[in-house]
């Protein structure tokens, strides 16, 4: 048992088990194999998860310079996302007013219809990736989101409005389901969870620098205003994936497997680099005094793709599978616990944020705060600073932990290493949430449910949805799309429910009863990561023995 993770005695070697540096070797049975045949990284300490192959074209054999550039370019583009989806939020009472309908209706209209959209998009841009590629999937959506920005600024009617936002959440879809997968196409295994924190940084400080921004654009001129800016922001986050992110879809040959498949390093190596009775003695060579040199893999022949060819908006790549099908995997894989856990984690903890931003406005509009729009949107500056600390801490924290436990380990790698990030998600949110709750109730000073409340709630989702989406990709990298294409779909489900009733509950329960049993669901739901720590390992041999994760 290592760590508390429990052996699995079914497989030679489950899926997403990996030796991140030497110690592995004894754990993987490859005693008399030079494991200096697999590649590195620079260091030469850890062995890079997935093993790269020898092609200039490989995502994972990017420069670092551009591997980057590519990281702010799904930065920016996640954070105009994040901030077009609550645009709104301050000044809903006001706008609901000035349309003459009641807060409700206009809630579920422009934000509901939107969260919805999220949710089919997700879904179908999937399909449409995983069949011909990301990036033109990335340039087509983000075209979109600038249209329809320029719509909803020149919409004459409530429900021209609404049909733009719906439109809209359509083509948000990619930008929040398949960068994960995106992810994991560009970077290995220890360098992940800085990425993904940042994926989620780009997300949550878009929705939480968007009130702060747009109350005060709203209140000084009007609603369309801040639409036209945000189709500008879109105009630049697509000159941004235009020229930063390239194809990431490659198929890879000649490589050592040694995350996804069933086989342990030695058979892997054994079938890939074909190794001979010379590899085999190692021991008997090293103990005579020989030394033992590392085979030099062919150089590839493949020449690095011109700046033109890369640029292209199709690269022409095509998976030869069934769409139909495509679509509907993303279901099949909430048969994995691994996903099945994090969709209810991910749900719930992303939904209570939408929640929180759809009564901002009820909440601080009435007495005894009396806030203007600009101040009820000044409120989520907290939550911003709060998720760029998430972020500063959760890259580093995750990793680092990542690391340590490995070597303490025996150098093997379990994507369970991920999960005790999530104490910090308990404990942070779930004290965010009474703060908030009993402050409200209470009437204390603003300073209390925004800088605690707001503040603890976003720390702890930060750090919290930074494990969940680290842990599905190293569970299932190949399939990181479709896994998030489901989270996406259910989480937009559920919140969109929320927008139906929360206002009405808020009304009739209070804040303090509201965000108690807020906080009471999270506590609940955060307890089913101790099972599937313990039993991760056995969940993931018995999704790949049941091929749930491999049926196109």
């Amino acid at each position: 048992m290592g760590l508390g993770v429990l052996e699995d005695n079914q497989l030679e070697h489950v899926p997403g088990t990996a030796p991140l540096n030497e110690l592995g070797r004894d754990v993987y049975n490859v005693s008399g194999v030079d494991l200096t045949i697999l590649k590195h990284d620079p260091t030469g300490q850890i062995v890079l998860v997935p093993q790269p192959s020898d092609s200039p074209n490989d995502p994972y054999n990017w420069p670092r310079w551009k591997k980057e550039r590519f990281t702010i370019a799904f930065a920016f583009s996640c954070g105009a996302v994040g901030a077009v989806g609550p645009l709104l939020s301050p000044a809903f009472v006001d706008l609901a007013a000035e349309f003459n309908i009641t807060l409700s209706t206009f809630i579920q209209g422009v934000q509901g219809g939107v969260i919805v959209a999220i949710a089919f998009g997700s879904l179908i841009c999937n399909a449409l990736a995983v069949k011909y590629g990301k990036r033109p999937v990335y340039l087509i959506t983000t075209v979109g989101l600038m249209v329809t920005c320029f719509w909803c600024a020149a919409a004459k009617s409530f429900s021209s409005l609404v049909a733009a936002r719906v439109i809209q959440g359509f083509c948000m879809g990619p930008l929040e389901a398949l960068i994960p997968a995106s992810i994991a196409d560009v970077w290995f295994v220890h360098e992940r969870g800085y990425r993904s924190a940042i994926f989620n940084l780009g997300v949550l400080g878009g929705i939480n620098l968007a009130a702060p921004i747009t109350g005060g654009i709203i209140q000084a001129s009007s609603y369309k205003v801040a639409f036209y800016a945000m189709g500008g922001a879109f105009g630049l986050a697509l000159i941004m994936i235009f020229f930063w992110m390239p194809e990431t879809a490659y198929v890879r040959t000649g490589v050592v497997n040694l995350d996804t498949g069933s086989n342990n390093v030695m058979t892997e190596l054994t079938m890939t680099h074909k190794i001979d009775a010379s590899h085999l003695e190692k021991e008997e060579k090293t103990a005579s005094g020989q030394p033992t040199q590392p085979p030099t893999p062919p150089a590839s022949d493949e020449k690095p793709h011109s700046f033109a060819k890369e640029m292209l908006p199709y690269s022409g790549y095509v998976n030869h599978v069934s769409f139909i099908n495509t679509m509907a995997r993303p279901f099949v894989m909430l048969a994995s616990p691994a996903v099945l856990w994090a969709t209810l984690l991910f749900t719930t903890c992303i939904s209570w944020l939408v929640g929180i931003s759809i009564t901002l406005s009820q909440i601080f509009s009435a007495p005894p705060y009396n806030f203007s729009v600009t101040a009820v949107g000044l409120t989520n500056l907290s939550s911003f600073v709060a998720s760029l600390l998430g972020t500063v801490m959760a890259g580093p924290l995750i990793d680092g932990v990542v690391r340590r436990m490995s070597l303490r380990n025996g150098g093997t790698f379990e994507p369970e290493f991920r999960l005790p990030i999530m104490v910090t998600y308990l404990l942070f949110t779930a004290t965010g949430f009474f703060a908030w709750g009993q402050a409200s109730y209470a009437l204390d000073p603003w300073e209390v449910p925004v800088i605690v409340g707001l503040g603890f709630v976003n720390f702890g989702v930060q750090l919290g949805t930074t494990g969940i989406v680290s842990y599905v990709v190293d569970c299932h990298r190949e399939k990181a799309g479709e896994a998030f294409a489901a989270m996406n779909f259910i989480k937009n489900l559920f919140a969109f429910g929320l927008t139906n009733y929360l206002n009405n509950w808020l009304a009739t329960q209070g804040t303090r009863n509201v965000f108690f049993t807020i906080g009471g669901i999270t506590i609940g739901v955060s307890l089913f990561t101790i099972p599937m720590y313990i039993y991760g390992k056995r969940a993931r041999s018995w999704v790949y023995r049941h091929g749930i994760a491999g049926k196109d």
